[in-house]
């Protein structure tokens, strides 16, 4: 949807949230793990919004040094610095009557920070070198990987800004909590190079589908994405155990073996913490991702399942019947 690969429930309350606000011009914070698709969702606010005819201007605030960033975003007048040879126009002035999508504004220097609540606040720029404000009629999305509440407490971020950037906050779950969109974003990436580099239809075992499941996947979709890359490279007609980084062997246990036990690494929370959630549903949904992890990995042999989970047989059956547990066919 709205070019974002997911079914699972989170990503789908982030759709209906993401309809709910792209109508309004209010300023949008997305926060999310690194690699988890925050331009995407932007993108998407964007495409659907009364706007998306007009510019959508994207900047990296991490990636450009604090002298030059404020050029970047506001502009500068001929003269106003060593090298301005010629006035440039900045990118909240390319972007009025569309969107400006400021990703990693938590990297922002305090010096900006003061600059941008005025933009903000006022609507207006001043470039770099002029006394001459210039009105802007700009939709502000910015993301960030930093908790900016905690660097709001640190000190290293604007109380202020924050608040005048977190009127609409959208937070994208991190791949490891999405369950089954790990699958849907393996084949898609895998379909995708395949076809852009002309190679042909290479196979992925269930095996290897259940690895991918019980993996943390720490850097998120982008890693999913470098990663089914490589492994289009290296399949010859299939994917086997031997292609994968030893990581994600170290974060399973899909081999198969009822003695091995079941990491408690290859499984997290759905919800944050700082968040709040209900107790009771996040000890069901993990409870049901142990079971079914151990169901997967042993082909729903449940005698085998049960010693994996140090669990009586007759104990595990009732589980799986009472939670309405079936086997996935492929």
């Amino acid at each position: 949807m709205y070019g974002i690969i997911g079914k699972s429930p989170r990503m789908q309350k982030l759709y209906k949230m993401i309809e709910r606000v792209a109508p309004a011009t209010s300023t949008v914070l997305i926060q999310g793990d690194s690699g988890t698709g925050k331009e995407l969702i932007a993108r998407a606010l964007h495409r659907i919004s009364p706007r998306k005819d007009q510019a959508l201007v994207a900047v990296n605030c991490g990636a450009i040094p604090e002298d030059l960033l404020e050029s970047e975003l506001f502009g500068h007048v001929r003269g106003a610095f060593t090298g301005a040879a010629h006035a440039r126009v900045g990118r909240f002035e390319l972007a009025s009557g569309g969107t400006l999508f400021l990703d990693e504004i938590g990297d922002m220097s305090p010096k900006l920070q003061v600059k941008m609540l005025r933009v903000l606040q006022e609507k207006v720029v001043e470039p770099v070198g002029s006394t001459k404000s210039i009105k802007v009629d700009v939709r502000v999305v910015a993301a960030t990987h930093k908790n900016l509440e905690k660097e709001v407490t640190a000190g290293r971020f604007r109380e202020d800004l924050f608040y005048r950037l977190n009127v609409v906050p959208l937070h994208v779950p991190p791949l490891r909590d999405r369950g089954a969109d790990i699958i849907l974003l393996a084949d898609y990436f895998l379909e995708k190079c395949e076809k852009e580099m002309g190679y042909d239809k290479v196979d992925v075992s269930k095996d290897i589908h259940n690895i991918f499941l019980n993996y943390s996947w720490p850097g998120n979709v982008r890693e999913l994405e470098n990663l089914m890359e490589r492994l289009t490279v290296l399949a010859d007609g299939a994917i086997s155990i031997d292609d994968l980084p030893a990581k994600l062997l170290d974060g399973s246990h899909s081999n198969g073996d009822a003695n091995q036990p079941i990491p408690a690494s290859a499984f997290s929370v759905g919800a944050s913490i700082s968040e709040g959630f209900d107790f009771n549903k996040e000890v069901a949904s993990f409870e049901n991702q142990l079971i079914l992890s151990a169901l997967n990995s042993t082909d729903w042999n449940k005698n085998k399942a049960a010693r994996l989970l140090n669990l009586n047989r007759t104990t595990l059956v009732e589980k799986i019947k009472k939670k309405g547990l079936e086997k996935l066919e492929s």
